[in-house]
């Protein structure tokens, strides 16, 4: 599923790009069968490119799947199991194989799910953005828990009366945007390419950024009266979240340092899983606002956050493997400067996983 987001800001609205099918003319995703000698996901990549013609990075973790029935050259109808990565797309080709074959266009999310024939896939690309599913939050499993406890709850009425300060929230999205940007400059940048130094020096600069908004949550923290989560927690989510991009700019200056220009699969794929992090984190943060309804949401959210840290492991140590396998012995040099960038992608995601764990636990305190 080929996507973009229309600004840098946490609510701006997200398109999907779907391609007409070949003989049907209906709209569909960009899909077809693996290929061989590639994973699930840089498959899904191919076709994007040859059906679509975009460029961007595949995330390794599927965010659902579907079936549908294709018919075959042989006349026979069959059903097929298609699974669905996001790709964030970074390049628009103007020409690619099959542009003559196929119609592309960019939909918003209601467009795209309306556009398409299939129910399952319908759901998937409503249920990218939490705008599009607010009536599932609020019929979710956690209605029932908020039974529990109406002398907590009643605490949490009376804390509303009170007065508030603090432009917490203002901050955590801020500095989420941050993130967002960062990410989407180190797919780039492991792209390679003459562009390298621009998006490091990129990279560097929102890390920047960064520092001053998490300088400004500590003087809000000491300054403000009464907090709307426990200060320690509020510390705790905004250092997570600056763990991160600091483990971007340390990425980035190893790239620097060591002038690495070409990059591994495995390394592209753990930037990929970056990029959906950030967005699934930059999803979350406006929804600590209204914790109390959209507790649902936030628990799918940091859920497949965790899913995606395992899966980068997974692939932090295939990378290793097949790396030391070749350099080894034959390159040492290589591989201890290979490993090392392997070393920072992995704390990156390793990073989102303490901000999901955050979330969380703002969730089961106040949700």
């Amino acid at each position: 599923m080929p996507y973009r987001a229309a600004s840098d800001a946490l609510d701006a609205p997200v398109s999907v790009l779907l391609v007409t099918s070949m003989e049907t003319k209906r709209w569909v995703l960009p899909k077809g069968n693996l290929v061989k000698g590639l994973s699930a996901h840089a498959s899904a990549a191919h076709e994007a490119e040859e059906e679509a013609g975009v460029l961007g990075a595949a995330c390794p973790t599927s965010i659902g799947s579907y079936r549908y029935r294709k018919r075959r050259n042989n006349g026979a109808s069959l059903m097929v199991d298609v699974d669905v990565f996001p790709i964030a797309v970074t390049d628009e080709l103007d020409e690619w194989k099959e542009q003559d074959r196929r119609e592309r266009r960019w939909f918003s999310l209601v467009e795209a799910a309306n556009a398409v024939d299939e129910p399952e896939l319908k759901g998937i690309i409503r249920g990218f953005k939490a705008s599009e599913v607010n009536n599932a939050i609020k019929a979710g499993p956690l209605a029932s828990v908020r039974e529990v406890g109406r002398g907590f709850r009643m605490f949490h009425w009376f804390q509303a009366l009170l007065p508030r300060q603090g432009n917490f929230f203002a901050l955590f999205e801020a500095h989420a945007r941050t993130l967002n940007a960062g990410s989407d400059a180190l797919v780039r940048l492991l792209q390679g390419g003459p562009g390298m130094q621009d998006h490091i020096t990129e990279i560097i600069e929102r890390e920047h950024e960064a520092d001053d908004i998490i300088r400004e949550v500590m003087h809000t923290v000491r300054r403000t009266f009464l907090t709307p989560f426990d200060r320690s927690a509020i510390i705790s989510l905004i250092s997570a979240m600056d763990d991160a991009i600091d483990q971007m700019q340390q990425t980035a200056q190893a790239i620097s340092l060591y002038e690495v220009k070409e990059f591994d699969q495995e390394m592209k794929d753990i930037a990929a899983i970056i990029v959906d992090a950030s967005r699934l984190i930059s999803e979350a943060l406006p929804l600590l606002r209204k914790i109390g309804d959209n507790g649902v949401r936030l628990h799918e959210l940091t859920e497949r956050l965790v899913k995606m840290e395992g899966q980068s492991d997974e692939i932090h140590a295939a990378g290793l493997k097949a790396l030391f396998k070749t350099h080894g012995q034959s390159n040492t040099l290589r591989f201890i400067v290979a490993r090392e960038i392997y070393s920072h992608l992995e704390r990156v995601v390793d990073r989102f996983e303490d901000v999901a764990n955050e979330i969380d636990g703002l969730v089961i305190d106040h949700a």
